[in-house]
């Protein structure tokens, strides 16, 4: 019974053994899956700290400082000190960029770009140019990134600011690579070595060296790779450069494992884990872990790639941890801000408000008493005006009144002794023809003849219009639009029927109207008969008082 009891344990022993080794190759393929996903993100943050602890992107302030940037601007807009203000406003917006608040960043870096363009900063300018062209390439904006690297790039080549420059240079180097425009980016970094070895800044050297080996790298060129990062580890080490070295020799390790030197890349990764250890860089510390992780499962320790792997993990889950605590933190802190310059803003546009009502009530009070003093001014000069043309119309007017009165009885009296000549004239005709006609009448036929022509030409000026035109023009001018008004009563009248009209307008003797219209008294009463009807005038009513009304 005990053997048969231990021969299934050795089974068990001899199947689960396999059954485990199985299980560590997929949870390391799983994990190394996990962390190939994860990767870009990684990258990214191990770019940003690269960034941050370079020259490039000055590392920003801690959390805890950021309230007091803020305090520190608040302080510069009330001294109005617009430079020290754009350059507060830089500061917060590096801060917001290494906890990945990007939109906050932006707004941050725009402002203070407005300020130091309106200031004439330029060597300022060109510096918050890079931050933006870098903030955009991480927001993968890489046309407006290149439009701010060119144009810092400008003000640095008019400055004559050599290290400007080779900044500049290397960051479109960096991003023409990103964009795989390989002969561009290997142009730009060769400009900027330019510069660096001119200024024999052997940081910016090696910094370019290991842009230039990254570029081969992608390449697969891998021996140039080699060569580069080799030289830039060579200034790393000269200059102390901790940071940089671990960097360099995880690419070095990389290169080595893309070839097949397995071991020689896991002692270089060894060296970056250790100088990332002495160093506490936790985002370097991680990328070691994950380097040697890969490197022992390419050599088939799935163990120890696993543990390492595992590690890595940690270590990146601890870092997001904490850069999510900061983030919280940095949120509070301004949102705490935002809510306190709010109430500011409100207190003081409620200041502001106040004053310009006051302002505004006391102009508008000034300008009704001006306004109305103006009125009373203007109303009163205006009514002396229309006194004084009132009573130069009414001098005018009596002028003219008189001036009319006078013409009008001359006219009269012109009318009247016109009228009288005529009455004379035809007395004298009429006692011409009474005359004629007893010579008519007599039996000497020698003159009869001659006596009739007579008769006849003194007949036809009985008749003749001329003396009646001028009568009607003299009538005309002393009566104005009498006839007018007689023709609304009635538009049938002859000339003769005027002429009556007008002489009983004059109110002249029957007898003098019977003369001059060279008519019987009879005939005249017929005339004044036929006159009435036309005029629809009834019985009784006075022909000359209606005549006289009009």
């Amino acid at each position: 019974m005990k053997l048969g009891k231990s021969i299934p344990s050795l089974n068990n022993k001899i199947i689960f053994k396999p059954f485990l080794c199985t299980m560590n190759r997929a949870l390391i393929i799983i994990l190394l899956l996990s962390l190939t996903i994860s990767a870009s993100a990684q990258e990214l943050t191990l770019k940003l700290r690269r960034f941050e602890q370079s020259d490039d992107y000055p590392q920003p302030p801690q959390d805890s400082a950021f309230l007091a940037l803020q305090v520190a601007y608040n302080k510069a807009i009330e001294k109005k000190d617009a430079s020290a203000a754009a350059n507060y406003l830089q500061q917060m917006g590096r801060a917001c960029f290494h906890l990945g608040h990007y939109p906050q960043a932006l707004d941050y870096h725009l402002q203070a770009g407005e300020i130091f363009r309106s200031e004439g900063k330029q060597e300022q300018l060109a510096n918050n140019l890079n931050d933006l062209g870098i903030l955009y390439y991480y927001n993968r904006q890489r046309g407006l990134a290149h439009q701010q690297y060119q144009e810092a790039l400008s003000i640095y080549s008019h400055l004559h600011n050599p290290a400007g420059m080779a900044v500049t240079l290397g960051k479109i180097g960096h991003l023409y690579e990103k964009q795989q425009r390989y002969d561009s980016a290997f142009y730009f970094q060769r400009q900027a070595l330019a510069q660096y070895r001119q200024l024999d800044d052997k940081q910016g050297i090696a910094k370019i060296y290991e842009n230039i080996g990254s570029i081969y790298e992608d390449l697969a060129r891998y021996d140039s790779a080699h060569y580069y990062f080799q030289q830039a580890l060579t200034l790393d080490e000269q200059t102390a450069d901790d940071i940089a070295r671990i960097e360099v020799l995880n690419n070095l390790g990389d290169v080595l494992r893309k070839t097949g030197r397995y071991r020689e890349g896991l002692r270089l990764t060894r060296q970056a884990l250790a100088l990332a250890l002495q160093t506490n860089e936790q985002y370097q510390l991680s990328g070691a872990y994950k380097d040697l992780g890969k490197s022992y499962n390419l050599l088939g320790m799935n163990d120890s790639a696993y543990y390492y792997l595992e590690l890595s993990r940690q270590h990146l889950l601890d870092i997001y941890s904490r850069e999510s605590s900061k983030q919280v933190a940095l949120l509070q802190t301004m949102y705490g801000m935002e809510k306190k310059n709010r109430e500011i803003e409100r207190l003081q546009l409620a200041r502001k408000m106040n004053s310009i009502i006051v302002i505004a009530v006391v102009i508008v009070i000034i300008l009704l008493v001006v306004l109305g003093t103006v009125i009373i001014s203007r109303q009163r000069l205006r009514i002396k005006h229309a006194e004084i043309i009132a009573q130069q119309e009414r001098q005018q007017y009596e002028l003219s009144q008189g001036r009319m009165q006078v013409e009008l009885e001359n006219r009269k009296m012109e009318l009247t002794t016109h009228t009288l000549h005529i009455i004379q004239k035809n007395q004298l005709l009429e006692e011409l023809r009474n005359r004629l006609d007893e010579l008519v009448k007599d039996d000497r036929r020698d003159q009869k003849k001659q006596l009739k022509q007579l008769h006849q030409q003194i007949n036809h000026s009985f008749h003749h219009d001329r003396y009646w035109d001028e009568f009607r023009s003299m009538f005309e001018q002393v009566h104005q639009a009498f006839f007018n008004n007689l023709k609304n009563y009635c538009d049938s009248l002859t000339p003769n029927d005027l002429r009556l009209v007008a002489l009983l307008k004059m109110n002249l003797p029957s007898g003098d109207i019977a003369t001059l219209l060279s008519v019987s008294q009879d005939s005249l009463r017929v005339m004044r008969y036929r006159l009435r009807k036309k005029l629809n005038m009834e019985q009784g009513e006075s022909l000359t008082a209606f005549i006289q009304s009009l």
